[in-house]
């Protein structure tokens, strides 16, 4: 069975949420020590503190690459800004975390730069964002093959065409 899409645009943002029955600081801890994000995206290395940059191996991606990233923002456990540009594209990506009785939401969102490509990079996010959840419940991980080209129609849907798209 394949997983269900959650990813929503509201304008030029694509937004996906996760929820874990855990700690917000074990979260953040997920999502910003290079031996955790290692588990389900890939590791980092550098001086991390927000203006600089940082190389984050894409380790799920063929041919594992590196690529560089700014920390926009870092207001720990809270917030987490990152942006980078690579062959496709201007990246700009937030992670804010609530905790409400034990339970953190995580709201991912990309803030595009239009839309025309959600149909790729929506289900991308699903799948990457599944791989945290698996990597912490101790699951195998995911399939990509099991996400695209499976959601496509989902975010694309969501689209409205502007001009020149």
């Amino acid at each position: 069975m394949s997983p269900t899409p959650t990813g929503r645009l509201f304008g030029d943002d694509l937004v996906l949420t996760r929820t874990f029955r855990a700690p917000i600081d074990d979260v953040w801890a997920s999502v910003t020590e290079p031996e955790r994000t290692a588990r389900w995206f890939g590791p980092w290395k550098g001086d991390a503190a927000p203006g600089n940059s940082i190389q984050v191996q894409m380790a799920l991606e063929e041919g594992a690459p590196w690529m560089d990233m700014t920390i926009d923002a870092c207001e720990q456990p809270h917030r987490l800004g990152l942006s980078a540009v690579d062959d496709y594209g201007a990246w700009h990506l937030e992670l804010e975390l609530t905790e409400t009785d034990g339970v953190t939401e995580l709201r991912f969102t990309q803030h595009l730069t239009g839309t025309e490509n959600v149909g790729e990079v929506g289900p991308g996010w699903e799948y990457y964002l599944d791989t945290l959840v698996a990597s912490r419940e101790g699951r195998p991980l995911p399939d990509f093959g099991e996400y695209f080209p499976a959601q496509r129609e989902h975010f694309e849907s969501q689209r409205t065409a502007k001009p020149g798209d």
